[in-house]
C-alpha cells in the first residue's frame, strides 16, 4: 500500500473551555457499490496480471488510485489509450454504450465494474427514451456518472445542475416529461429542484424508485445528526468525490460552525482545531477507513481522545463481483465473489 502521507506538524494540544470530543459519524467511508469496483480491480489484476487498464479513477479517491496503481494498473482517460486487446475496467460511475462500443471496436476484454444502483439508473434512462419521454436529468456536468447515463438516451436528454436551472429549462411536451438523477447529489438540493420543476411541470414523473443511492443518503443523515452539536466537521474524502463534497455542504447547512475536507490527515490545520470542543468526523462513499483513523490519530494528538460513534443506519448490503471475477483461473468460485470488507 501507498504510504499515507504523515502529519507534518503534530497537531497541538490547545486548552478549550469544555471538553474535548469527537462524534464520529455512522456509516461512513466504502459503499458496497465502492467495494465492488476496488476489488474488481485487484482481482483483475490477480487472474489477468499487470497492466490492467482501468477507463477514468475506479471511484474518486486519491489514495485509492494510488493504491492500485502501485499493484500494477494503470488508469487512462479514454478506451484508445489501451493497447489493442487489453483487459480494461470500466469504473464505478457507469460508461456510454459509445464507450462500450469504442472498448469493443478495439478488441478489448472490458470489465464492467458499474455500481449496480447507476446501472439501474441507466435501464430508467433507456425505458423513458423507448417510451419518448424528455429526461430532466438532475446532475453536475462533467461528472462522469452523468455524462454515462445522458449517453444511454442523449437525444431525450436534458441536464438540469441546480434548482435554479430548474427555473429555466426548456421541455418539449410538458405533458411528457420526467426526472432522473445523479446517485451521489445532496438529498435536500435535489429534493429541491425536483420542488421547481413539478412547479413548473405538474404532470412531471418520478422514476421508479429513488435514485440518490442508498449510500449517499445515510452519510447524509449521520451527518446532519453529528452537525448539530459540532464545532468543527472534518469530511475525508478527494476534491471529485460528489458525496464527499456534498457532505461538508450538508454539514454546514445543518449547524456546524464550520466544516472542510481533507484528503489525509496531514492537511488538517492547527487553526481549524484551536478553542474548538467537538469536532465530527465522517468519510465519503469511496473512502478506504484507514484514512479515517489516521484522522482519527492526529486529533488524539491535539487532545480528541474521547470518540463517540454516531451511529444511524446499519449497513450490510454487498453486491456481486462482474461475471468475469467470480470464479478464480480454475474455474471454482472464488470466496470474494459477493464483495466483502468489512465496513463502519
Amino acid at each position: 500500500m501507498p504510504r499515507i502521507p504523515g502529519v507534518r506538524s503534530r497537531l497541538k494540544d490547545t486548552p478549550v473551555v469544555g471538553h474535548k470530543r469527537v462524534l464520529l459519524a455512522a456509516p461512513r467511508g466504502y459503499c458496497a457499490g465502492v467495494d465492488r469496483a476496488v476489488i474488481a480491480v485487484e482481482k483483475a489484476l490477480e487472474h489477468y496480471g499487470s497492466p490492467v487498464y482501468v477507463r477514468k479513477q475506479i471511484v474518486h479517491n486519491i489514495h485509492v488510485v494510488s493504491e492500485l496503481e502501485s499493484k500494477g494498473a494503470i488508469f487512462v482517460e479514454e478506451v484508445d489509450e489501451v493497447p489493442e486487446g487489453s483487459h480494461i475496467v470500466f469504473s464505478a460511475h457507469g460508461v456510454s454504450p459509445a464507450v462500450v462500443n469504442a472498448a469493443s471496436d478495439r478488441g478489448l476484454q472490458a470489465i464492467d465494474a458499474t455500481c449496480p444502483l447507476v446501472t439501474k439508473v441507466h435501464r430508467e434512462a433507456v425505458r423513458f427514451a423507448r417510451d419518448d419521454f424528455e429526461i430532466l436529468l438532475i446532475g453536475h456536468e462533467g461528472h462522469e456518472e452523468v455524462e454515462g447515463t445522458a449517453g444511454e438516451a442523449p437525444e431525450h436528454t436534458t441536464l438540469v445542475g441546480s434548482p435554479d436551472e430548474a427555473d429555466t429549462v426548456q421541455v418539449k411536451d410538458p405533458n411528457k416529461v420526467v426526472w432522473l438523477s445523479q446517485t451521489t447529489l445532496s438529498v435536500d438540493e435535489t429534493m429541491e429542484t425536483v420542488r421547481r420543476l413539478r412547479a413548473r411541470f405538474p404532470n412531471l414523473q418520478d422514476p421508479p424508485s429513488d435514485d440518490i443511492c442508498y449510500a449517499t443518503q445515510n452519510r447524509q443523515v449521520a451527518i446532519k445528526k453529528v452537525a448539530q452539536d459540532a464545532d468543527l466537521v472534518i469530511v475525508v474524502g478527494s476534491a471529485n468525490s460528489s458525496n464527499s463534497v456534498r457532505l461538508v455542504e450538508v454539514a454546514l447547512e445543518y449547524g456546524a460552525k464550520a466544516a472542510y475536507r481533507v484528503d489525509y490527515a496531514s492537511e488538517i490545520k492547527q487553526e481549524w482545531v484551536d478553542g474548538v470542543e467537538t469536532v465530527g468526523v465522517t468519510s465519503g462513499a469511496s473512502v478506504p477507513e484507514v484514512l479515517v483513523t489516521e484522522v482519527l490519530e492526529s486529533l488524539a494528538s491535539a487532545g480528541y481522545r474521547d470518540v463517540e460513534e454516531v451511529k444511524t443506519a446499519e449497513e450490510d448490503l454487498m453486491f456481486s463481483l462482474p461475471k468475469e471475477l467470480r470464479t478464480n483461473l480454475k474455474g471454482a468460485k472464488d470466496k470474494r465473489a459477493l464483495g466483502g470488507r468489512n465496513r463502519p
